[in-house]
């Protein structure tokens, strides 16, 4: 063998690595393919006609189906898609109380608003108002009646009121496998260009045997569903004309279906209802995958407006009930119930600051109550000699670390005696005690530094929010329930039990108004008016989830509007839609 010169030598060594290098691409490519990539690599922007009839939407609809179920079976076609998606597994079927329903879900899902607008509420489509917000079919017809629109449904009430104004409806007779089978005709013609397929067995399984991810029959559903996507999508591969269009794959439930609810659910609002739980799927073969996650309990922000309470050796501000002295008196007698949310932003503490409280002084034998901060916690003591605090149970917490907190004082009757106990974020502060004393005094209810002789010293600084108090000593089960919410609402099991409820809300003024009804006093800031703004998350609260935070995921309303965009249709704002436009990533740069 003649022996190769240096150069020879490099070039051929050079050669070798290219060759394995080729080999090794084309072994990945094949392992992770999905669809064949024979997309155009450049794609028409947003305003593309819709007559060319390149760009064209394959739309699955699969009743019943919990975002949640598919993401804990993962399905291997279902997974095999979505990384070449955007898609997520907590989007929502309508986020307010309206109840749920299987035409609900379609209408919202192909005319782009919500049923504030459709008014789709039953399955009879009774007064409905689709002729003033119309559903693809009929608004793609309109922008191009040449334009091929297809519906294949196994429900026939979803192609007698929806699909009206589609070219071609497919009747199922309630057999998914037959829905199957005539969006595979569909997509072997050349002409095909939006084709919609409900799919119901599912919610059938669902009703029969539950909506977990352990029920049977709803799992076994949801896998055939699967085999039956996998089907469609060879048969889109198949296309004589695939690798001159541009397809857009979507694939979403209608609604979820009613489960146990998991602890912590209704902190979630909508997110916490399993029977609001889609998942919606945007797929083509040169898309990024972009996972939308719904928001976690623990980031969404507390917000608005508080008194800030200052108070030093020389000054105080406080928020007073001036010549009332009656109200806050908790007596000799009585069960109460006082809750409220602080911040304490003050570095350091001497002496004993009050938070709130009734008394004119706490150091011995003095009639009333007080919470007041003592090092980095807090304590509750009655008349001047009985007391408890310290960090929660089972923690080290602090109390002053520039963080909101709950905090609870409970006046309950035990057997024939009185007895209090305080709770901070849910666990128990101390060790309860009989009280046998007066709890009544003539000074006025005080929110802040109240001006006694051991608090004379010692810098404060807090905002307050969402005092309330009842004429009840609530249950635990319910007091650590509702600890974590920020607000007082009329649902709320102890609600008729309010005396006073201040949600310390105003943002101005000089005084805060009690809402609960009952008359209580008016407070007034002791000074000058002192707000504060803040933007807090807190683990310990649970504010309630926004429209802003349910805009985060893909919503059924999105889904049209994403259509239209994908097709070229540009809607007009007479159209009122309530969806958005989901920006679709490529994986060619040129393309984004």
């Amino acid at each position: 063998m003649k022996k190769l010169d240096k150069k020879q030598s490099l070039t051929w060594v050079r050669g070798i690595g290219l060759l394995s290098l080729f080999v090794m691409l084309v072994f990945i490519s094949s392992c992770n393919r999905d669809f064949e990539n024979t997309l155009q690599q450049e794609y028409p922007n947003d305003t593309a006609n819709v007559k060319d009839g390149k760009h064209k939407v394959l739309y699955l609809i699969l009743d019943g189906v919990r975002g949640s179920a598919i993401k804990t079976l993962n399905p291997p076609n279902l997974g095999q898609i979505v990384r070449k998606s955007i898609y997520n597994y907590d989007g929502l079927i309508e986020t307010k109380s309206n109840a749920v329903t299987n035409a609900l879900g379609w209408a919202t899902s192909l005319t782009g608003v919500t049923s504030d607008k459709h008014k789709v509420a039953t399955d009879d489509f009774a007064n409905n108002q689709l002729t003033a917000y119309p559903t693809l079919f009929t608004r793609l017809k309109q922008a191009n009646p040449g334009l091929r629109t297809a519906s294949i449904a196994a429900t026939a009430a979803f192609n007698s009121n929806l699909a009206v104004d589609a070219t071609a409806k497919v009747d199922g007779q309630n057999d998914d496998a037959k829905v199957k089978d005539g969006v595979i005709a569909e997509l072997k013609r050349d002409d095909a260009n939006l084709v919609v397929a409900q799919f119901h067995s599912a919610d059938v399984a669902g009703e029969m045997d539950g909506y977990t991810d352990s029920s049977p029959a709803y799992v076994s559903a949801i896998e055939q569903l699967d085999t039956y996507i996998g089907d469609i999508i060879t048969a889109l591969r198949a296309r004589s004309t695939f690798a001159n269009e541009e397809w857009m794959v979507v694939i979403t439930s209608n609604k979820g279906g009613v489960i146990p609810p998991q602890p912590g659910d209704e902190d979630l609002g909508a997110f916490g209802q399993a029977i609001r739980n889609t998942f919606t799927i945007f797929y083509n073969p040169k898309f990024l995958a972009q996972f939308i996650p719904k928001p976690e309990v623990n980031s969404i922000p507390f917000s608005g407006s508080a008194p800030r309470l200052l108070s030093n050796a020389n000054t105080r501000n406080v928020l007073s009930a001036g010549n009332n002295t009656t109200f806050g008196n908790f007596g000799t007698s009585g069960d109460y119930t006082l809750i409220f949310k602080v911040r304490a932003d003050h570095a350091s503490v001497g002496g004993y600051p009050p938070i709130m409280g009734k008394t004119v002084n706490f150091k011995t034998n003095n009639s009333g109550w007080v919470i007041f901060t003592n090092g980095n916690d807090w304590n509750f003591k009655a008349n001047g000699t009985q007391q408890f605090g310290g960090p929660p149970s089972g923690t080290n917490r602090s109390f002053r670390d520039g963080i909101w907190h709950t905090i609870a004082i409970v006046i309950y009757k035990e057997g024939n005696n009185r007895r209090v106990k305080g709770y901070q974020d849910g666990k128990l502060v101390g060790s309860p005690f009989t009280v046998t004393v007066n709890m009544s005094s003539t000074t006025p209810f005080t929110l802040g530094n109240i001006p006694t002789a051991e608090s004379t010293v010692g810098d404060l600084n807090i905002l307050l929010r969402e005092v309330a108090l009842y004429d009840v000593a609530m249950p635990e089960a319910t007091l650590l329930k509702y600890m974590r919410k920020t607000e007082v609402l009329p649902t709320d099991p102890n609600h008729a039990d309010l005396i006073a409820y201040y949600p310390l809300n105003e943002g101005s003024g000089d005084t805060v108004t009690d809402q609960s009804g009952k008359g209580a006093p008016t407070l007034k800031f002791s000074r000058a008016e002192n707000w504060s703004s803040f933007l807090d998350t807190s683990p310990w609260l649970s504010p309630p989830v926004t429209d802003a935070a349910y805009g985060v995921v893909i919503n059924n309303a999105d889904i049209a509007t994403q259509i239209y965009q994908w097709i070229g249709v540009t809607p007009p704002s007479s159209w009122e839609l309530d969806g958005k436009v989901w920006r679709l990533l490529y994986t060619d740069i040129r393309n984004n």
